[in-house]
């Protein structure tokens, strides 16, 4: 009997309708992370309320630019798919939509917000794979709000390889001091206490 062999080419695209099949129940989102379909719970109420603070503080200071705050909004790269926490991409999304509507091409996004879950699989997640995800998709700014590492730490990681997959720069804040988005059109803001709180679960 020959030997049937399929190409990463096929694999990636028979994930890809497969993700798009999906009908996650309420609360839940769907996303491809580095060739695997990942269902995960929203979060929870302090998970929503920094990801809330955050997006709006966001809009105010993007404010009076062609760039805006989102959530729940779908990130596409190449057949992969994320549903990052909060995200800064031009206020008027549909111009940088994908052909079928799933989401945002990862070109239009200039800053990505994961606000880190418990739980072993959902923090290595955040921590390594997106990171290498984002990376990869050449996102300008990935942005870690963590509260179980080092009881609370911001992490501000900038100017990716995309063929490397990391990011060349990284910035870590203890909860209660304050961490800076170095570039694109939310340069400057600054996640403090008044976002995260002064202490993290440690």
């Amino acid at each position: 009997m020959p030997e049937v062999t399929t190409s990463p080419s096929d694999l990636g695209e028979v994930l890809w309708q497969a993700w798009k099949a999906v009908e996650p129940p309420e609360g839940f989102r769907v996303e491809i992370v580095e060739g695997f379909i990942v269902v995960s719970p929203t979060g929870r109420l302090s998970h929503s309320v920094i990801a809330n603070r955050l997006r709006r503080k966001l809009d105010g200071f993007l404010d009076r630019s062609e760039f805006a705050a989102h959530q729940g909004t779908g990130v596409i790269h190449d057949r992969t798919a994320w549903f990052p926490d909060v995200l800064v991409a031009p206020e008027g999304l549909e111009e940088h939509g994908t052909d079928d509507g799933t989401g945002v091409e990862a070109s239009a996004v200039h800053v990505v917000v994961e606000v880190v879950s418990p739980g072993h699989d959902n923090i290595t997640r955040d921590r390594t794979r997106k990171r290498r995800e984002y990376a990869r998709a050449g996102i300008a700014v990935y942005v870690l709000i963590d509260d179980y590492d080092a009881g609370g730490t911001v992490t501000v990681l900038s100017a990716p390889d995309p063929g490397s997959a990391v990011y060349r720069d990284e910035v870590r804040a203890s909860y209660g001091t304050g961490a800076t988005i170095p570039s694109g059109p939310a340069k400057g803001f600054t996640i403090g206490a008044d976002i995260t709180g002064s202490g993290g679960a440690g």
